[in-house]
């Protein structure tokens, strides 16, 4: 469990006040946002990265705690820090192995002169020590080191297994004061993991941190699993599972590891989704030939049809509001997308540009949707406006599909399957700008993943 000890200003996190007592430093300033985030970090990430110095986290004196050591730990956590802001793609971080070890003096007092002299335009520094109830305590500062000033302080009362956390939340402050922009390290991800052959793959559900850490397997592969995706609170994975012809829709309880079934049919039913309020869930069935999409209660329940159109209508996703619904349908003759309002009506195209549509899902901003394009062979993710303009391409390969977005709508996830006969899947991430494409490291074949929101 990580316990943010108290709040302060704009901050989700602060250090206790006797935490502040014990490093004796002035409040940070508050955070600021810009008005436009998305040119922000555009514009940004046309020019040099920033260069941020994070040396290991210091520690008052050496103690083991549950098997961990925290000088190890500081250093660590560091480690974590700059692999969070490097993937994002607007800072080049000097880590832990590229510069000196801090002492506890100078966790708030640096020497300013020496990362000037690195070139760094800001320093994080920070402490690990044991509370002595067999947790930690995990400090973090944010310096300008041209200003010496600090930008940025938390802290968080741990226990041991939960230093990742703390990192994320560490690199989510940075993240956030340097760029204006909302956080979304400490996030997680649930997807598919397949293994096996291509014609006969075994499917089945995975969850891990945004950057791949504390994976674990959550289904054991005797039934297909597909479709995960995490309620808004993240206590439970909506998900389909097939066994034996049989259809259903399970929403699985993570915290307890229990399931319970939501709808089951002799129909091909899939694409499970989340309303924002996690009270109801959309998906779609296949009935006497034609695929219509479905509302129905989280508790269970009859489930609502919303359209009747002829041929295959899927669901997508609701918008961040909760009032309409983008999804995608081949009613004009090849699959599109259409929006219409939680109860089905106004159901309108809004995608017109040459290729098909799929996979539509808006981001939590409420200013994006982002999509599958199919066209020329290949499978490429894009996003458009919610009326259906600004259409940019962000991928380019052979087939890149299903797209899910951060929680602060600035980055966008997706899986990517080579060609051949092997075929094998494997998840990828994209920023805005279509610049910052990286591979996740996954133990398995990876496809279908879920970006939940910024872990409470």
């Amino acid at each position: 469990m990580l316990r943010p000890i108290t709040l302060t200003l704009a901050l989700a996190f602060a250090v206790t006040p006797a935490l502040a007592q014990e490093v004796n430093a002035p409040a940070p300033p508050a955070i600021t946002s810009t008005s436009e985030p998305r040119e922000t970090i555009e514009g940004t990430l046309s020019q040099d990265r920033t260069v941020v110095a994070i040396p290991a986290l210091a520690t008052p004196e050496v103690q083991n705690v549950a098997g961990l050591r925290t000088d190890s730990l500081g250093r660590q956590i560091a480690e974590v820090i700059a692999s969070d802001l490097e993937r994002s793609g607007l800072y080049a971080p000097l880590g832990p192995g590229s510069v000196r070890a801090i002492t506890m003096g100078e966790v708030t007092a640096p020497r300013f002169a020496d990362w000037q002299a690195r070139n760094a335009e800001n320093v994080v520094h920070g402490f690990v020590r044991a509370n002595g109830t067999g947790g930690l305590i995990v400090g973090c500062y944010l310096y300008d080191t041209a200003l010496g000033s600090e930008l940025v302080r938390q802290g968080f009362e741990i226990q041991p297994g939960d230093w990742r956390r703390a990192a994320h939340k560490c690199a989510d402050a940075i993240y956030s004061r340097l760029s204006g922009e909302a956080p979304f390290f400490d996030s997680r991800v649930a997807y598919v993991a397949e293994s096996g052959p291509k014609g006969n793959r075994t499917k089945r559900l995975a969850i891990m941190d945004s950057d791949g850490g504390n994976h674990r397997f959550i289904t054991n592969g005797q039934a297909l699993a597909i479709s995960p995706r995490f309620s808004p609170d993240y206590k439970k994975i909506v998900y389909v599972s097939y066994l034996n012809n049989r259809v259903r829709v399970f929403i699985y309880d993570v915290t307890a590891g229990t399931q319970k079934l939501v709808t089951e049919s002799g129909n091909t039913t899939f694409a499970p989704r989340w309303s924002p309020d996690g009270r109801q869930i959309l998906y779609s069935m296949a009935v006497g030939g034609n695929t219509d999409i479905y509302r129905v209660s989280a508790d269970g329940g009859t489930p609502v049809r919303l359209t009747s159109a002829p041929g295959i209508d899927v669901g997508g996703s609701f918008s961040p509001d909760g009032r309409k619904i983008v999804f995608e349908s081949d009613r004009s003759g090849s699959q599109q997308l259409y929006t219409m309002n939680i109860d089905g009506s106004d159901q309108r195209r809004i995608s017109f540009g040459g290729g098909r549509y799929a996979t539509p899902e808006w981001s939590p901003r409420g200013d994006l949707i982002a999509f599958t394009r199919l066209g020329g062979g290949e499978f490429r993710v894009g996003v458009m406006t919610p009326s259906g303009g600004g259409v940019r391409m962000l991928t380019n390969s052979w087939q890149d599909e299903a797209p899910t977005w951060s929680p602060n709508g600035r980055v966008i996830q997706f899986f990517r399957t080579t060609p051949g006969r092997e075929g094998k899947s494997s998840l990828w991430q994209v920023d805005l700008t279509g610049v910052n494409l990286r591979r996740l490291p996954t133990p398995q074949d990876g496809s279908d993943p879920s970006w939940g929101p910024i872990l409470p």
